[in-house]
């Protein structure tokens, strides 16, 4: 049986960084991503079942009816993303370390369902500031989108003290070491 790692962290603060590196660099970890669902739509090259499972806003409330969600949230109006218990079990006794990227509420969920077996990290940018300008440097959203995603952020931080660990990423280097270590630390723990 895998253990299960959530990562949480503001949009900008360099999660999805620093998981794709523990991913990539680190194939001993046995690390596999939790393939969360969304209602929005693919972007970039985005492909359904490897990134996201893509569904339509009625397909998610359907599923939640249903009770298929480990954890989901209507992040905007009609906005849905969620994780789909089938997928976590499968991966899971299939041996793997199965990785959680969700958002906060969904993080501290995920946590309280599954205890010890599950460690929660929050990646916390070192200052609003730092993180407005990370966003801005993407060129990817709107000024209305990202004053959106600053104060959306602004939230978020009050629930680092909810998880087990936080690490700020100041310095992206040290910031992947030091995840690397706190996962290798929960993996080999017995």
């Amino acid at each position: 049986m895998g253990k299960l790692i959530i990562f949480s962290a503001p949009s900008g603060s360099g999660k999805s960084t620093i998981i794709n590196y523990l991913l990539k660099d680190h194939p001993e970890l046995k690390l596999a991503f939790s393939i969360s669902a969304t209602s929005r739509a693919p972007r970039g090259t985005e492909k359904q079942g490897v990134e996201y499972f893509f569904l339509t806003a009625e397909d998610f409330r359907q599923r939640i009816d249903k009770g298929d969600f480990l954890e989901y949230e209507e992040v905007y109006p009609g906005r849905y993303y969620g994780t789909l218990k089938t997928q976590v079990e499968k991966q899971s006794e299939a041996g793997q370390n199965v990785v959680f990227d969700v958002d906060v509420k969904g993080g501290v969920n995920i946590k309280k369902f599954y205890g010890d077996r599950a460690l929660s990290v929050f990646i916390q940018p070192p200052s609003i500031e730092v993180l407005r300008q990370r966003l801005e440097k993407r060129g990817t959203e709107t000024a209305e989108v990202i004053n959106d995603r600053i104060a959306r952020a602004e939230f978020e931080l009050g629930f680092a003290p909810l998880f087990d660990k936080v690490v700020v990423n100041d310095d992206l280097e040290e910031a992947k070491a030091k995840t690397l270590q706190v996962i290798m630390d929960f993996i080999n723990k017995d």
